[in-house]
């Protein structure tokens, strides 16, 4: 961003660190070249704001004063707060006055529910009565500045910084208006080319966290082995094991350089199912042979490239757990094949789909889903009921305290790396740089 001539070019309040003045000229720094740009005064100046400025590791080594942080908010937390970390509320990214019913509810579950997050989601918009078309869609893009602007308030509202996410699978444009939008998954798998992948998951990686989001909800690590399944087909990468890990990797590895948490899904698998899950439960039918040797190989390939997290999937997994129920409640898909192989965030799936919701109530779920060992409860149909119900179940002895702690001291190790204990509000005026 050029402040004036000759001032410099800045992020935020501050100047880029990857941007590194010479002189009269200022570099600009990506990842194959150097473009040198001459700041000549009373002349225009052409800037290119060249993507990929951002570079960290995949996960971050936690310095002294973050695990300082960490323990310190850790030990402060009451039980109501060390549950609310752990529940992830959704809202939608239009335009939202702090002087509305809507801006109260998230309010309120910042300040009663002291949720640990926020989902974003686009918009909806009412149908019009005279529309003949009973297929109108009433979804509607999200708006970037209005996101920001929403996020930084529900920021100064939170004790403990907020970590926010979003389901950017092919861009931002998935659910932003404006920002960048590139082919489904199975585009990129089609060319062989993972060098892609990475650079698109940087891509989304510099748009979110100019809007203030920490956490895409993506790569789909599920392999496209069913052509009849209904929900993922060309999210997946292909067919082959091995081309969709490659894939995987290289998304993971392009979000996590740009400093967004990826999230690998829908784990042990999704690809082969018949149902969708937002409507009802799958089952996957398959020995722990099969899985190991076509559904879990895409989400080994994503735990080397360093992914800071996976979401479980709402299908039914016979095999692994003889009790009717969704993986994500099951402690023998999460507790025996997942956790030893993966140290980080394992997330829900939305629990508002009906693969869980015709389980039982809110609260019911979110106490099966943190006994099973979920560290993060996405979209509870009541956030509140979900939370009270935790805190219930700890009180009676249902669910050790320790439980609790384990999950927290992971999200906010996450909070740590990500730096939002230095700096968790963005710069509005750096959105129409930085989106799109």
């Amino acid at each position: 961003r050029v402040v004036g001539v000759g001032a410099g070019i800045r992020h935020g309040q501050h100047e880029h660190p990857h941007l590194r003045r010479r002189g009269g000229l200022m570099l600009f720094a990506t990842h194959r070249s150097i473009i040198v740009v001459a700041m000549k005064r009373l002349l225009p100046v052409i800037v290119l704001l060249c993507l990929g400025t951002i570079v960290t590791d995949a996960q971050p080594v936690l310095d002294k004063a973050a695990r300082a942080w960490v323990d310190s908010t850790l030990k402060k937390l009451s039980l109501e707060e060390l549950v609310g970390q752990m529940i992830f509320a959704r809202f939608d990214a239009t335009y939202l006055s702090s002087d509305s019913a809507e801006f109260d509810r998230l309010s309120a579950l910042v300040r009663d529910t002291h949720v640990g997050g926020f989902t974003a989601f686009g918009g909806t918009e009412p149908v019009p009565q005279v529309m003949l078309n009973s297929t109108y869609g009433s979804v509607i893009l999200g708006q970037p500045l209005e996101l920001a602007s929403i996020l930084n308030r529900l920021q100064t509202l939170s004790r403990v910084p907020l970590l926010t996410s979003c389901d950017f699978e092919w861009g931002v444009q998935m659910r932003i208006a404006g920002a960048t939008k590139f082919p489904r998954a199975m585009a990129f798998g089609a060319t062989g080319d993972s060098q892609l992948a990475y650079q698109a998951g940087r891509v989304v990686a510099v748009e979110s966290r100019a809007l203030g989001i920490h956490m895409d909800l993506g790569p789909v690590a599920d392999v496209n082995s069913n052509p009849r399944n209904p929900v993922i087909n060309i999210r997946s990468f292909g067919e082959d094991p091995a081309a969709t890990g490659a894939m995987v990797g290289g998304w993971v590895r392009g979000l996590q350089d740009g400093g967004v948490l990826a999230t690998l899904k829908h784990f042990p698998g999704h690809g082969d199912t018949d149902m969708d899950s937002h409507l009802g439960l799958p089952i996957v039918p398959h020995s722990l042979e099969r899985l190991e040797r076509v559904e879990l190989p895409p989400f080994k390939s994503g735990f080397d490239a360093g992914a800071a997290a996976v979401m479980v999937a709402h299908v039914e997994m016979p095999a692994l757990d003889p009790k009717k129920q969704p993986a994500t409640f099951s402690a023998k898909v999460i507790g025996t094949l997942l956790r030893p192989n993966f140290d980080g965030l394992i997330v829900s799936d939305a629990m508002n789909m009906r693969g869980v919701t015709l389980m039982g109530p809110a609260g019911e779920a979110a106490v099966r889903a943190t006994k099973a060992g979920i560290d993060m409860i996405l979209h509870s149909p009541d956030s509140a009921a979900a939370a009270a119900a935790v805190v219930a179940a700890v009180m009676s002895g249902e669910i050790p305290r320790l439980r609790i702690e384990q999950s927290v001291r992971r999200i906010l190790e996450a909070k740590a790396r990500l730096g939002l204990h230095r700096t968790r509000l963005v710069n509005l005026d750096s959105v129409p740089l930085t989106v799109g």
